[in-house]
């Protein structure tokens, strides 16, 4: 890996620059309120300035996986949960609805995982649901502009 990042150094500084300020754009749009999703969305950006090639770098992918995780984290809240275990049960569910969701709809996005389990957790709110709609669309419109000066680094 040294030998890489000597040869392609540019690009390493480059892409890890460009994350951090993809990174305070979109800490600027959302409140640090919703830090569950600031620590998906934080995922998400090293994907697509890490391993811009990837499949889960896709923006169906980006906005997808995390609509999808929205949807089954929110709906996940109106189960019931009187005891401890139960709760354990019903963010797990969360989390595999989640996946297989993902799977089905070809928007696989692992960090859209962690949305889920975020929001199962500490509830919906339709702060952290616009959140959400507004940086995944923020991180969509900043790998089209930055997508063609991006390299697979991993």
């Amino acid at each position: 890996m040294i030998i890489e990042f000597m040869m392609s150094w540019k690009n390493y500084i480059f892409q890890s620059l460009a994350a951090t300020i993809a990174t305070m754009i979109i800490l600027l749009a959302l409140s640090l309120e919703n830090a569950v999703v600031v620590a998906s969305i934080a995922a998400s950006i090293f994907i697509v300035f890490a391993m811009p090639n990837a499949v889960s770098a896709r923006k169906r992918a980006i906005i997808g996986g995390h609509w999808i995780g929205l949807f089954f984290g929110s709906i996940s809240t109106l189960i019931p949960q009187p005891y401890h275990f139960i709760s354990i049960i019903v963010f797990s569910l969360a989390v595999g609805t989640t996946m297989l969701a993902m799977v089905i709809f070809d928007m696989e996005h692992p960090p859209a995982a962690g949305t889920a389990l975020g929001i199962a957790i500490t509830g919906f709110s339709w702060n952290v649901g616009i959140a959400i709609i507004t940086s995944t669309i923020l991180l969509a419109i900043i790998r089209t502009v930055f997508r063609p000066y991006l390299k697979d680094l991993v």
